[in-house]
């Protein structure tokens, strides 16, 4: 199953236009480097969902959080864990 998971943005490393945005985004501390092309709106705090490495949405955080925590319970997280960028 793909799944997109919720994540806050912490960081915009590369702002060269809006095609090539890139960004560090947090989920419970676990850091991903992701590609922030499709949501151009999306700026330092706010969630966002991921997927394959891709910011596809903005969530709002109340949601984000009840998203992660049942994706947690579901042991739905483990590649988070592989290849961690920090």
């Amino acid at each position: 199953m793909c799944l997109s998971i919720p994540g806050k943005l912490v960081e915009i490393t590369s702002e060269l236009d809006e095609v090539f945005r890139t960004g560090k985004v947090s989920f419970d501390g676990i850091l991903k480097e992701v590609s922030l092309t499709l949501v151009p709106e999306a700026s330092i705090g706010d969630y966002v969902l991921v997927h394959v490495g891709a910011a596809i949405s903005t969530i709002d955080e109340e949601e984000a959080k009840k998203t992660f925590e049942l994706l947690k319970q579901l042991d739905e997280l483990h590649e988070l864990e592989d290849g961690e960028d920090k």
